[in-house]
């Protein structure tokens, strides 16, 4: 309990004090329950000694709780703590209608009726009850598809594919996690049968899912857990309520401020994309440029080796690709499907911009890039190649 107090309170005044960005409540999250042995101006992990927070860009692999969201979340862990299966006194009763307004409000977000939405873990458990959950048979087909590319922000034309899918009588499954709340969803003008969507990737807490399951044509799935016979026995386990509250806050918020986050962010990106290139040449956006998520900014630059950029980057969050394939070394399959070679792929850095991501912080961040790519081409003979004229694609280079 004291350590709620105390998370609330330093938020409350992270988010009123006049010197604050409004950005900073994740920070001053962090410093309210960090450990008391830890000097603040200071962090040791796995061995490195951070002398500083980095600046945040990487959001495609998460975003940070809106502090709104956890307003809404804070009272059913401490008061409003019933079951929602419980169905005979107030804490089961009021547990249960607060589970289903936040299925209301996912459901608003993405047209559907609440009757169709499941609450689960996750997106990835979505995705395994979608495909493996399937009535099996020689004849069965789906269609996947993720809606905006996490590693790149590419927008699929899912109406389009919906309608093929539709007129050939297959089911249609979409990976939504990071298109909710950032680009309008409609499941029926899309024509999906099963869509995945998480919450922690819209300002929501981790640990919660929603699938939706269309209801007209019926999509049937088999449940891949056994339990209690929750969520309509599709998921079985207690439902979290609080946080299936935080998601349903989230998606209300999403919707309300889409259209304003969207111009703000497409203002940062290119604000970003535009400081890189004009201080470096042989930066290529891979990816469509008109057809992607503004959020999603994924730059390669020529002649520098993209771990030896990550780790240079040190005061800044960023990634190579996908959080889910991080730990590989082999270039992101994404940028190889897209006919990127193995060297410009393997300089990948992707940028997340989101809701809290200010101007001075791309500022910085392009002041940071341009630095480190310098460097790194200051040490690179095929820079110095290039730089003197020789074209060396052209090269014939002797086999060891």
């Amino acid at each position: 309990m004291a350590t709620s107090k105390l998370l609330v309170s330093t938020l409350r005044k992270s988010l009123t004090s006049p010197s604050s960005s409004f950005r900073r409540f994740s920070t001053a999250a962090a410093e309210a329950v960090a450990p008391a042995s830890e000097p603040e101006d200071s962090l040791t992990i796995k061995g490195v000694k951070i002398s500083a927070r980095p600046l945040y860009l990487d959001m495609q692999a998460t975003s940070p709780v809106d502090p709104r969201v956890l307003d809404a979340m804070l009272p059913y862990y401490l008061a409003r703590y019933g079951n929602p299966h419980s169905r005979t006194h107030l804490y089961g009763w009021e547990s249960d209608q607060a589970v289903e307004t936040a299925r209301s409000q996912v459901a608003d977000l993405i047209g559907a009726s609440p009757k169709e939405i499941v609450f689960t873990s996750g997106a990835t458990e979505c995705n395994n009850i979608s495909v493996k959950g399937g009535s099996i048979r020689r004849d069965t087909g789906l269609v996947s598809v993720m809606a905006v590319n996490n590693e790149i922000g590419v927008i699929q034309p899912m109406e389009e594919i919906g309608k093929i899918c539709k007129e050939l009588n297959v089911s249609f499954h979409t990976d939504a996690a990071q298109a909710l709340g950032k680009i309008p969803i409609d499941v029926d003008k899309w024509n999906v049968s099963l869509m995945s969507l998480s919450g922690h990737k819209i300002y929501g807490p981790k640990g919660v899912g929603a699938l939706y399951m269309r209801r007209r044509p019926r999509i049937r799935v088999e449940p891949q857990m056994n339990g209690g016979g929750q969520e309509r026995g599709i998921r079985s386990g207690t439902v979290p309520t609080p946080l299936v509250v935080g998601m349903g806050a989230a998606c209300e918020l999403a919707k309300k401020e889409m259209e304003y986050d969207d111009k703000r962010i497409r203002a940062l990106q290119e604000r970003l994309l535009n400081g890189v290139r004009a201080k470096l040449d042989g930066v290529v956006v891979n990816g469509s440029v008109e057809r992607r998520y503004a959020g999603n900014l994924n730059l390669s630059f020529a002649y520098v080796e993209g771990e030896s950029l990550l780790m240079g980057l040190k005061d800044v969050a960023v990634s190579s690709g996908s959080a889910c394939t991080s730990a590989s070394l082999e270039p992101s399959y994404v940028l190889r499907a897209l006919g990127v070679d193995e060297d410009m792929a393997h300089t990948s850095i992707r940028f997340g911009i989101g809701r809290f991501t200010t101007e001075e912080e791309i500022d910085r961040a392009i002041e940071l890039t341009v630095q480190q790519v310098e460097k790194l081409r200051e040490m690179s003979p095929l820079y110095e190649m290039v730089k003197e004229g020789i074209d060396i694609k052209q090269i014939q280079w002797a086999q060891h």
